[in-house]
């Protein structure tokens, strides 16, 4: 079950139907099934404060991806996705991406950290980057269809 929450933010996703059918689809194309999946929508103060308390960053972010799997060979994703709404529009405008678009890209780059993509390498952002434009691509055609 994939759900949406919000923490200090008055930020609210659109059609979350679609969205929970898009992520569904990602991720069975990579080879996984989506357990409980869990959206939280915050604030840059609210995201600082998870960064501090369980990573020990002192430093602003646009999501962190915790997984919750206790095997994490799973193919079945389980995890919480925290999402910092004033991030993303600053790096939407920053990027030229409008703020739609780029919280769609942090959406899936959560999951697709959960699918085992990760971007610590400038391969793997490469990678990552390539998987997100696919997966925006897809999101496109259902908006649009």
């Amino acid at each position: 079950m994939i759900s949406f929450f919000k923490e200090n933010t008055d930020f609210d996703i659109k059609s979350k139907n679609k969205i929970k059918a898009w992520l569904r689809s990602v991720a069975a194309q990579r080879g996984y099934a989506i357990g409980d999946l869990n959206y939280i929508f915050c604030s840059d103060d609210y995201l600082l404060d998870i960064n501090r308390r369980y990573l020990g960053h002192d430093y602003y972010t646009d999501i962190i991806t915790f997984d919750s799997r206790e095997d994490v060979s799973s193919l079945k994703i389980d995890g919480d996705i925290f999402i910092s709404v004033e991030t993303v529009r600053a790096n939407g405008d920053e990027y030229g991406e409008g703020f739609e678009r780029e919280m769609m890209r942090v959406v899936v780059h959560g999951l697709l950290h959960l699918c085992g993509l990760d971007d610590r390498t400038e391969t793997q952002q490469k990678q990552m980057r390539m998987a997100e434009n696919a997966a925006l691509e897809q999101w496109n055609t259902i908006m649009t269809s």
